[in-house]
């Protein structure tokens, strides 16, 4: 039987709480820990992705993920996206200090539920979707404990390459909307993001820092029928990591055949290749 376990987390610099949780097999055996990261308009409990925690426990890891705290979910909430004014106050850098505060209470013993016993910190590995492959490779890139990575499906660079009259505008009237098709939302973006991405520009540089800074062993994985984020991407990075590992899978799509609501018990067929790549490649990692 599984384990699984929900711990909270309150960003120090911006006071909100947010959810994580880990899954795993507790037989007292030291595992690796992967902790995953969802994307733009995604949460750690979409469609399928209770499955893949399933999944990685199965196959003898700690899987953990966690709800980025400005992701439009509120603790004890809904359970989908209702906090819209919080979504609009999110930018990468406040995302990479969540991602980092999960990371530092993992290697805090007794800061989480999950017996110190239970996991082997010492192969702890980051797995991202969409935009959030982008954040596991910037937040690898600049944290060394990071020892492995895989990006499902990642962006290759966080600036949207929009024309200047749309920034113009954007700038002017402080907010843009985004349509959430699937719940018929207008989400809002305020300008805020623009201006941390200015910024921050050196640690938010995916190219930069894959470049320059990203030692750790890296596996892509992108669906060649994409249509939220062009395969090109994948091509992208390997030019910036030719080293890396990369699977393209032939007539996937952006998320890996799954949807929300996820009716079934079973992972989608592309989910459940990119689950078992993914897996084996970090089994591989010593």
């Amino acid at each position: 039987m599984l384990t699984h376990q929900s711990f909270l987390l309150t960003g120090p610099a911006h006071g909100r709480p947010f959810e994580a949780d880990a899954t795993y097999r507790a037989d007292g055996r030291a595992k690796p820990v992967l902790l995953f990261v969802h994307g733009f308009k995604g949460f750690k409990d979409w469609g399928h992705f209770p499955l893949l925690a399933d999944f990685f426990a199965e196959r003898g890891f700690v899987f953990v993920k966690l709800n980025l705290s400005h992701n439009g979910l509120v603790v004890g909430g809904t359970g989908d996206l209702e906090d819209l004014e919080a979504f609009g106050r999110n930018n990468f850098s406040i995302e990479l200090d969540d991602i980092g505060q999960v990371i530092d209470v993992l290697f805090t013993p007794g800061a989480t539920p999950v017996p110190a016993a239970e996991m082997n910190l010492s192969r702890f590995f980051l797995a991202g979707h969409s935009r959030g492959g982008g954040l596991v490779l910037l937040k690898a890139a600049e944290d060394p404990r990071v020892r492995a990575l895989a990006t499902w499906a990642a962006i290759a660079e966080v600036h949207p390459q929009w024309p200047q009259a749309m920034f113009d505008e954007w700038q002017r009237t402080g907010v843009l909307h985004v349509p959430n098709t699937r719940t018929g939302q207008q989400l809002p973006l305020h300008y805020q993001l623009v201006e941390d991405y200015q910024t921050n520009r050196a640690r938010l540089d995916i190219a930069h820092n894959v470049r320059r800074h990203l030692r750790q062993p890296l596996l892509i994985i992108h669906g060649d029928e994409d249509e939220t984020v062009n395969v090109a991407a994948a091509h992208a990075l390997h030019r910036l990591r030719p080293d890396a590992e990369m699977l393209l899978l032939p007539g996937v799509t952006h998320m890996f055949g799954g949807a929300h609501p996820w009716p079934l018990a079973e992972l989608p067929a592309p989910a459940r290749q990119m689950a078992e790549a993914t897996a084996a490649f970090f089994e591989r990692q010593v």
